[in-house]
């Protein structure tokens, strides 16, 4: 028995190891994640307005996050951004799993294929964001030209309320499915494929094969993509800025670009905190209800 040691003296030392392993990055994760959300929601309770600043900082409270929701331009932007969401997330999903499907059958130079599709996404944002900018830019634009040649009379893209989300929602949708095929294929290829050749031994054609074994099966990557897409989308900003700037007027502000426009155009630090927060918690709260509603039955069933 000399030289044994208890159990529970090998666990706490392994514990005090990982614990002194782990501290490092939680102390960064504290740093730089979660002190600047205390600090923007201490922020939020004052009246901190750079153009009138004999005013001081005074407390304040819940008035900056009231004066949000009665503002109209606030809600008018987070209805913006509810229609960008839902429509960027379902063309990007849709488009996502035809690629990644259409990838999955390459055999033949399968890595410049990948490299190919991918570019889109390697692209910086502000770079993407001017390429369709230029396309749709009317009259000279090459979608103008296009619509022309078709017989329709395009309209001044930028300029009309309606037609400006086209443009917005194409370059995010061109630049952003890359990423989704991209966790869509990763799921197909982790799918065995003696299903597929039992299911056709059955007689399960293509589409019986595709509701019965593809999407079962890929439900957890699905959920990943729709969620990652879902709360970028949600905090949109820099496409909108440089296509549109939430013009023409506000019709195209997401809820980030109001943010930014409270902050640094306005000044009013206390109201753009408040923003910023309301910004957090909802995209916050939406991954904690899809991972609570959908996530855990996913890999659930994956597993």
């Amino acid at each position: 028995m000399n030289g044994s040691r208890p159990a529970k003296s090998w666990q706490s030392d392994e514990a005090g190891l990982g614990w002194s392993l782990a501290l490092p990055a939680l102390g960064t994760i504290v740093v730089i994640g979660v002190f600047p959300i205390l600090w923007t929601f201490w922020e939020s309770l004052h009246l901190h307005d750079l153009r009138m600043p004999w005013l001081g900082r005074p407390f304040v409270g819940a008035a900056n996050y009231l004066e949000a929701w009665r503002d109209p331009r606030f809600r008018s932007a987070l209805a913006h951004t509810g229609v960008f969401v839902a429509a960027t997330v379902t063309i990007e999903t849709a488009a996502g799993l035809l690629l990644a499907m259409a990838l999955d059958r390459i055999s033949r130079a399968r890595g410049v294929v990948r490299t190919a599709v991918l570019l889109p996404w390697a692209i910086p944002t502000v770079v993407a964001a001017l390429i369709w900018r230029f396309i749709f830019e009317s009259p000279a634009g090459a979608a103008s030209a296009v619509a022309e040649r078709v017989g329709v009379m395009p309209p001044t893209w930028f300029a009309d309320p309606l037609a400006a989300w086209i443009p917005l929602v194409l370059a995010d949708a061109w630049k952003t499915t890359p990423f989704v095929a991209l966790l869509l294929l990763a799921g197909l290829q982790n799918i065995d494929r003696t299903l597929y050749e039992a299911a056709g031994v059955d007689g399960a054609g293509p589409w019986r094969q595709f509701v019965h074994i593809t999407l079962p099966l890929l439900r957890p990557a699905l959920f990943v993509a729709v969620l990652f897409r879902a709360l970028d989308a949600f905090r949109v900003f820099d496409i909108v800025y440089v296509m549109t700037g939430g013009g023409p007027g506000t019709a195209t502000e997401p809820i980030a670009l109001h943010t930014f426009s409270a902050i640094l155009q306005n000044l009013r630090f206390g109201y753009g905190s408040a923003l910023s927060v309301f910004v957090f918690v909802v995209s916050f709260c939406a991954a904690l209800v899809g991972i609570r509603l959908f996530g855990g039955d996913a890999f659930a069933e994956r597993s």
